[in-house]
């Protein structure tokens, strides 16, 4: 159960369940998908609970109501697999239709809860799957059981690296400069100051650098906050070079156009532990910049990104040191690229589901 799998693949909550239904090799799937959407994915048969492409990125009541329906009231299967970002009310519904149904039940934790968030109201599934290290030591300090915890990192997706031309036609498609130095931040605009640190640090390298933000709009606070960075811009002095790019159904491409790609952000909340955009980045060979003391500083072991303090003059430090440095650039991408195989890769996930999977239905 998670958000209506199909494209656009812009969602870190489905994509998710889309690489695990492509990663499994023992098991067979039942997902919820929209109309006119393809009949499976993998190992997995969508059943289209959803009516066909609608913009947001929330279900509507109607749809939620269906999948209810089909949880009350539909065939059983062996267990029942949640991924959404916790919250009471969603909890409540599905561990009471799991009682009602005597369904074995596994939750993924997309996304961490709000500081002060009641864990034992919001966790409901037997196995209790986290993302990184520091969601599970959280959730352990809070009082969850252990023996409930099970750490599954997500899955980059295999991505082809684009060759130096494609990259600069991307720019100039994006209204960039092909040549210039290019920092991108694809991240919020609301919550944390992130972006505005990227702001500040951008500020203080060279006026050849250019810098893209990449960001889709959450909450209507998005625009006020936009409206404030751009007049920061223009007080930097910097409004010329920094490109408010919006949200871009070619942020892949954008992404591998970057020289280097930051999302340095203190706050998790309503994020993957390790933002998508960040492992698509690491699978296309881009080096990663991320703030320390969070769930994101995960990816720089093994020198597979960077995790620095966030504040400006730090990021803005480490920025002229990789501008100025082709070379580490591009080993701390191919570094990145490595991790994204390696520690990140499909199916080396979907085996660890697999194996949560075995315990669970044999218990």
């Amino acid at each position: 159960m998670s958000k209506p799998l199909g494209s656009p693949w812009n969602d870190s909550s489905k994509n998710l369940v889309r690489d695990l239904a492509l990663g499994l090799s023992r098991y067979d799937a039942v997902a919820f998908g929209r109309r006119g959407g393809p009949p499976s994915l993998g190992r997995a048969r969508l059943e289209p609970l959803h009516p066909h492409e609608r913009h947001g990125f929330r279900p509507g009541l109607r749809e939620n109501g269906r999948v209810l329906a089909r949880l009350l009231l539909g065939a059983r299967t062996d267990a029942w697999h949640f991924f959404f970002a916790p919250n009471a009310k969603t909890s409540s519904v599905a561990r009471l239709l799991a009682r009602t149904r005597r369904a074995r039940t596994v939750q993924t934790v997309c996304s961490v809860p709000a500081d002060g968030a009641d864990l034992e109201q919001v966790l409901f599934g037997e196995r209790v799957v986290v993302l990184s290290n520091h969601t599970e030591r959280r959730f352990l300090a809070a009082g969850i059981a252990r023996e409930r915890l099970v750490r599954i990192a997500p899955a980059a997706p295999p991505l082809e690296v684009p060759t130096a031309e494609q990259r600069r036609s991307t720019r100039r498609e994006l209204g960039l400069h092909g040549e210039r130095p290019l920092l991108l931040y694809p991240g919020d605009l609301e919550f944390g100051r992130a972006a505005a640190l990227v702001l500040e640090a951008h500020a203080e390298l060279g006026p050849e650098v250019e810098l893209a933000l990449a960001c889709r709009v959450k909450t209507p606070r998005a625009r006020a906050v936009e409206a404030e960075l751009r007049e920061r811009t223009r007080a930097l002095g910097t409004a010329s070079r920094v490109h408010f790019v919006g949200e871009t159904p070619k942020i892949l491409e954008l992404v591998a156009a970057a020289d280097i790609v930051t999302l340095p952000s203190t706050a998790a909340y309503a994020k993957m532990d390790y933002p998508l955009v960040l492992l698509e980045a690491m699978a296309l060979a881009r080096p990663v910049v991320v703030a320390t003391d969070t769930p994101a500083a995960e990816l720089a072991e093994d020198g597979a990104a960077l995790a620095v303090t966030p504040n400006a003059p730090t990021l803005a430090a480490h920025f002229g040191r990789l501008f100025a440095d082709e070379g580490e650039r591009e080993a701390l991408g191919r570094a990145a690229r490595a991790a994204a195989r390696e520690r990140f890769g499909r199916e080396r996930m979907a085996e660890a589901y697999e194996l949560l999977y075995d315990g669970l239905l044999a218990g």
